[in-house]
């Protein structure tokens, strides 16, 4: 009797053990990469943050029992990378599902314009969110005299990498103020790179494009006199007027160690893209758990810039379509659909 009833205990375990491992393998496992920037900048934080939100692997609790709020069997990753360009290059190539871009370089890249010019346009790219402005940022050593974007003519400058935003807006600003790279002595560095040279005396300035505060900066301003070089005036007016990506932004004072004043800058939006060729259902899913209650406390607890990612400025700035799954989710909540975001 005793015999009978442990072997009906033991068939009753492996019964459930058995139930419990089809429901774990009918949970379909997706894997979504989400291709950043340096790990120095702003983008590698945000994209870490949003990858844990937008994850539930396979066997997580429900959302409801106190565990993840992402999608069912989504594991998320944020990847390091060279920045914009690359990242739209790679959801081109179908190397990425998705990645963070500047709001100009995307839009240039779906048009096949500006930086891309004579190139096809990436007619598959599509967008999931606008983020939060990102601050052009020109630093430089307090002793090296350039108080404004004419100064940096003979000094050297970091343009930052190939294939960063940065690098095109750096040639953009230079050449509203008369000045080509012909004009410094130009480097294409990370800007933890350009940072560690700077501190040894041996670079002058660079730029960087990313939400403040930017890791590498604050790091250099502590212990070491930097001053912030404002991008404004005529010149920075004529940038906004051809271009409707930039917009006048202010870096407030104190936001840097040493830098005791607001400065003047413009700033574009960093937008999180993907490919037309991703599931609407699974973009919807990751576009709804981004706007959740859940991923609302992880942004605001994880980077000064989580807080500017609100669900009203999702829409900003926004010249590439949306993709069908995202344009959904936004209907939903009762967001207007600019013309030039209408998914196609």
């Amino acid at each position: 009797m005793a015999r009978r009833a442990v072997a009906a205990l033991v068939a009753a375990v492996m019964a459930g053990a058995a139930l419990a491992s089809g429901a774990a393998s009918a949970q379909e496992m997706n894997f979504f990469r989400i291709a950043t920037g340096g790990t120095a900048g702003t983008y590698f934080p945000i994209g870490g943050l949003l990858a844990n939100a937008i994850s539930s692997p396979p066997g997580s609790r429900a959302c409801d029992d106190g565990g993840s709020c992402g999608v069912p069997g989504l594991i998320a990753t944020a990847v390091a990378s060279n920045g914009s360009v690359a990242n739209i290059n790679g959801i081109k190539g179908a190397t990425l599902e998705s990645g963070f871009s500047q709001s100009d370089v995307a839009y240039w890249a779906y048009t096949g314009t500006g930086v891309f010019e004579g190139q096809p346009p990436v007619e598959t790219l599509r967008t999931i969110a606008n983020l939060y402005p990102e601050s052009i940022h020109l630093v430089a050593r307090a002793d090296a005299g350039i108080q404004s974007v004419a100064d940096l003519a003979g000094k050297k400058v970091s343009m930052d990498e190939p294939g960063s935003g940065t690098l095109v807006d750096a040639r953009l600003i230079l050449a509203a103020y008369g000045l080509s790279e012909e004009d410094v002595e130009p480097e294409y560095l990370k800007p933890n790179q350009a940072a560690d040279l700077m501190r040894d005396g041996n670079m002058d300035a660079f730029f960087f494009v990313g939400g403040f505060p930017a890791g590498a900066i604050a790091e250099l301003a502590t212990g070491f006199d930097i001053t912030l070089v404002p991008i404004s005036g005529p010149e920075a007016d004529g940038i906004t007027q051809e271009y409707g990506f930039f917009s006048a932004n202010t870096v407030p004072a104190g936001t840097y160690e040493g830098v005791d004043a607001d400065v003047q800058t413009l700033a574009v939006g960093a937008q999180w893209v993907t490919s037309a060729d991703q599931s609407e259902d699974l973009v919807y899913e990751i576009t709804k758990a981004v706007w959740n209650d859940s991923t609302r406390a992880l942004l605001d607890a994880g980077h000064a810039k989580g807080k500017e990612i609100v669900l009203e400025h999702a829409l900003d700035g926004v010249g590439v379509p949306l993709h069908p799954g995202a344009a959904r989710y936004y209907e939903e909540a009762g967001l207007e659909i600019p013309e030039a975001a209408m998914p196609q």
